[in-house]
């Protein structure tokens, strides 16, 4: 009897635990839970567009000044694609249809969360943009075959990005970077300093305006012409003497394509030397002067630095006499018996300079 009593409380325990774990696991999060906390309020933007239409120059620099661009969310954002934004206009879907998205397809990003544009394709009327690797994973044919059961190519990582596309009604304008980011701020906050901003406020202001407007000036560096214009078209690496391998080299960047102005950096060391600027139906515009005063570079990629003392040979100048250890007015102290001491040259009334014989002895030489 004794053993069957104790067993009785057992088995009602493990009974009740397992009740206990099965009410557990039919917890489910609804859609209002889930969703409370999303934003869907929302103020269109009020920015006033150019009225001309998008040419392929101002398309690649918009490409270039968008592409790696960092902010951070003013909203939940959706997993996958399916957001769109009217420029100057509202946002669909919103309301309750925008919650059921973030329920259903997931959250990319949170507000205050950092997203990157990862890729842009710029449309007739509207520009798709990418955040943090896009909607849709890269797609590997090998995956979809197997060798012995098993994959060839295994699957990649899953999805955490999303897409935003911003419409133009009458199609995208003569608009820049700048303005993109400004009628994405309901969206994405911008104001962030991106990192060739921070670089061109280091930067004097002469410098900081050609900067801002995607100029290059002769004397620049490398970095400041990437914060100007991006990347370059091309590059060519070449020696100023074709036929001769020993002559300088010069480093030469491309910018543009035809029919639009082609400009062609050239580059000694880091330092822009010259600049040619090719349009059509106009002089080709040469520019070798430098624009920022800074330090010249000599053809062999030497820098020419100019010394403070003054020059022995100027005129009105001489050179800086050696330190020495007297006082201002002493004579120099009579040389030892025996030891060295200027010498006196026949038919000179000054002593020889004692530099001329280093060593030994010479005050012999003047006693014939």
């Amino acid at each position: 009897m004794g053993p069957r009593l104790l067993r009785t409380p057992t088995l009602l325990t493990l009974c009740c635990l397992a009740a206990t774990c099965a009410g557990a696991q039919v917890f489910v999060v609804g859609m209002k839970t889930a969703t409370e906390d999303a934003v869907t309020d929302f103020k269109p933007t009020r920015l006033t567009l150019p009225e001309g239409h998008l040419n392929e120059r101002e398309r690649r620099e918009l490409l270039q000044n968008l592409v790696a661009e960092q902010g951070f969310a003013h909203r939940n954002l959706p997993l996958g694609a399916g957001l769109t934004l009217l420029a100057n206009g509202n946002m669909t879907p919103g309301g309750e249809e925008y919650r059921k998205m973030l329920y259903k397809q997931g959250q990319s990003a949170g507000p205050g969360d950092r997203v990157e544009i990862s890729a842009v394709d710029i449309k007739p009327d509207r520009i798709v943009l990418d955040f943090n690797g896009g909607p849709f994973p890269k797609h590997r044919f090998l995956s979809h075959i197997q060798l012995n059961d098993a994959p060839i190519a295994q699957r990649g990582p899953d999805v955490t990005g999303c897409r935003v596309t911003l419409v133009f009604e009458g199609g995208v304008p003569e608009i820049s970077a700048a303005e993109v980011k400004a009628l994405l701020d309901p969206v994405i906050d911008f104001h962030a300093k991106t990192s060739e901003e921070a670089f061109a406020s280091t930067m004097p202001p002469k410098v900081r305006e050609a900067v801002a407007a995607h100029e290059v000036l002769v004397g620049m560096s490398k970095r400041m012409v990437l914060a100007a214009m991006g990347a370059p078209n091309s590059k060519s690496r070449e020696h100023a003497d074709a036929s001769d391998e020993d002559s300088p080299r010069y480093e030469e960047w491309i910018y543009g394509v035809t029919p639009q102005p082609i400009q062609f950096v050239r580059f000694k060391g880091d330092k822009v030397v010259r600049l040619e600027i090719a349009e059509l139906g106009k002089p080709v515009e040469i520019r070798d002067k430098n624009e920022l005063n800074t330090v010249t570079v000599a053809e062999d990629n030497r820098r020419v630095v100019q010394l403070g003392d003054a020059q022995v040979g100027e005129e009105g100048k001489r050179a800086a006499p050696p330190p020495t250890l007297r006082k201002p007015g002493e004579a120099p102290p009579a040389p030892a018996p025996g030891g060295m001491a200027p010498v006196q040259i026949p038919g000179s009334s000054k002593p020889a300079d004692p530099s001329a014989h280093p060593q030994g002895d010479t005050s012999h030489l003047g006693s014939e």
